[in-house]
């Protein structure tokens, strides 16, 4: 019967395996040792047993263990001038720059991977072969990486190339000297698209449908799509200003950030706030255990879930008390601005979210406005060629799988578009929908001063006018004058009961379109005899209206908005 020794040292050999003495020091095993003989039962003077040879490992008095000795034999059977066994070649490498070094503008690939034959070198970065690509340090740091067919796509901070997999570009003899033939090409060249375009440190804005790629250049105040025709600038389309206005305020500092604990909780409530990435406590707090220990410990860095109970004591988990006024009682987080991208496989667009205020800081209670003026997301329609919609979600991730769209809040998933019935503009669980709303732009002959008398749609019931505002009409005694109309209640909220007769204050419907007289709403101005209700429309070059969806005409439902117009006349050029 055969027996498998597992050999512990290159070129090393099991010779004897021997038992050691049990507690009450007899022998539980016989053994010998080459070429002396070992009697265990020899006793000495001071009454131990004769232990003998101690090589290699001293015994422990009433230990109960197994002991292998190893004998070093370098010659086969150890036969003399046998033949010896070599410890074969050494390959090792010195490098005597133990200094850290930071490539962040170059690329390092490990060896090949096949599941055919079970190679699998992916931990193997060999540095006799050259497994570094470098791209040019001038563009920054590379940002992302993205492979497709062939090729592999780097976005560096200020650049953006193609990289050439197991392939290189064949030169003419004037263009320059080709490569070797028969060299084996992980990443090859280098080709960059026109444009000193990046993706800046904003890799979260990339998304891809198809053969176009979506990503946010706020170095550049661009949203740029990258398709076959190289890059194109769609924040060109009609949204040219706010990106730059809006990119100016994304910063790449991880700045300090104050959270004040009773934001947007009533005293005596029960409610839970969660904080991220918090690494202190404003003065002012006193942060003990619950046992009480001396002296008062930090505040932990992390993730915490705070509590706040009627009284003024807060529990924060798992084992921390914190005593203080309320009112003056902060959190310091650590915080870094975002621009998050994904596309919308439902209805085609790419959608971007432009945060402040991003929503891993803190989860503040969504029925609330805490979030008013940290977020901007808003889509991109390539048919409309322009963008179409802003949103009031603000998510942590956006993509889509099989035909459906998805963001991520927290650490919920939410798929949009799902039992879409009675739930429109109602996102992530809310019970009520957000503002929908329309903004439009009437300018028609843009250089004729016009009185706006009527407006009208075409489309769903239930739209109402928030607000009719001319354009500006310059500036008298310090005071710039607009014009501005009377809202317009929607079909069904303006309806009343006059003799047994229903009429309508707002909207009517007449030849299925919804039209309402614009009612003049401007205070008085100096010299002015006759204003405010007492006039109709509104007057200037263009005016802005807009309109949105009322309270109580099919909440959450579908409501469609075709087209919008207005009846004008001419008041002067």
């Amino acid at each position: 019967m055969s027996t498998e020794l597992k050999v512990k040292y290159y070129n090393s050999f099991i010779l004897k395996k021997i038992v050691k003495k049990s507690a009450d020091a007899t022998p539980n095993q016989e053994g010998s040792w080459p070429g002396l003989p070992w009697d265990p039962t020899v006793i000495t003077s001071d009454g131990s047993v004769v232990d003998y040879p101690p090589y290699p490992f001293n015994d422990d008095a009433g230990a109960e263990e197994t002991v292998n000795w190893y004998l070093e034999e370098s010659r086969i059977k150890g036969g003399f001038n046998n033949d010896i066994i070599e410890l074969g070649a050494r390959a090792y490498a010195v490098n005597k720059n133990f200094k850290q070094s930071d490539r962040s503008n170059s690329l390092i690939f490990s060896g090949i991977y096949n599941d055919r034959t079970g190679i699998n070198n992916t931990n193997v970065f060999s540095v006799g072969e050259n497994i570094v690509k470098d791209a040019d340090a001038m563009y920054g740091s590379i940002q992302k990486l993205y492979a497709e067919d062939t090729n592999l796509l780097i976005f560096q901070e200020n650049k953006v190339h193609k990289a050439l997999i197991n392939k290189d570009t064949i030169y003419s003899g004037d263009q320059g000297a080709q490569e070797a033939l028969g060299r084996t090409k992980v990443i090859g060249q280098l080709v960059p698209f026109l444009g000193e375009y990046g993706i800046s440190r904003n890799p979260e804005s990339f998304a891809i449908y198809g053969y176009r790629k979506y990503f946010a250049d706020k170095d550049r105040s661009a949203v740029l799509r990258l398709s076959r025709d190289g890059i194109t600038e769609i924040s060109f389309y009609g949204m040219r200003d706010y990106f730059r206005d809006e990119f100016i305020n994304i910063s790449d500092l991880r700045t300090n950030r104050v959270i004040n604990i009773t934001s947007g909780m009533s005293g005596g409530s029960t409610s839970v706030l969660t904080l991220n990435n918090v690494i202190g406590v404003e003065v002012g707090a006193i942060v003990e255990e619950v046992n009480n220990t001396d002296p008062p410990q930090t505040f932990p860095t992390g993730s915490v879930v705070v509590g706040i109970p009627s009284s003024t004591t807060v529990t924060i988990s798992p084992a921390y008390v914190v005593t203080a006024n309320l009112a003056s009682f902060n959190f310091v987080t650590k915080r870094r601005d975002k621009v998050y991208g994904g596309w919308d496989s439902h209805s085609k667009n790419y959608t971007t979210s432009l945060q402040t205020e991003p929503r891993n800081i803190s989860s503040l209670i969504e029925d609330t406005d805490e979030r008013e003026n940290t977020f901007n997301t808003l889509s991109f329609d390539e048919n409309a060629q322009g963008w179409t919609s802003f949103y009031s979600y603000q998510p942590i991730f956006i993509n889509s799988l099989k035909n459906k769209f998805y963001t991520f809040i927290d650490d919920k998933i939410y798929e949009h578009y799902a039992d879409v019935g009675s739930n429109h503009c109602k996102f992530y669980g809310r019970t009520t929908p957000d503002e929908a709303s329309v903004e439009l732009i009437f300018n028609p002959n843009p250089s004729v001063k016009k009185n706006f008398n009527t407006i009208s749609y075409e489309g769903d019931n239930g739209w109402e006018v928030e607000s009719i505002i001319s354009s500006k009409q310059g500036v008298d005694n310090g005071v710039q004058y607009q014009d501005t109309a009377s809202p317009i209640k929607s079909y069904d909220e303006g309806a009343y009961t006059e003799r047994g007769v229903t009429k309508h204050a707002g909207f009517d419907r007449k030849e299925n379109r919804y039209v309402a007289n614009i009612v003049n709403g401007s205070t008085v101005r100096p010299g002015e005899v006759i204003f405010g209700a007492s006039i109709s429309g509104v007057k200037g070059y263009f005016t802005t209206v807009k309109l949105k969806v009322d309270d109580s005409t099919n909440i959450g439902g579908v409501k469609e908005l075709y087209s919008a117009s207005s009846n004008y006349v001419l008041s002067s050029y």
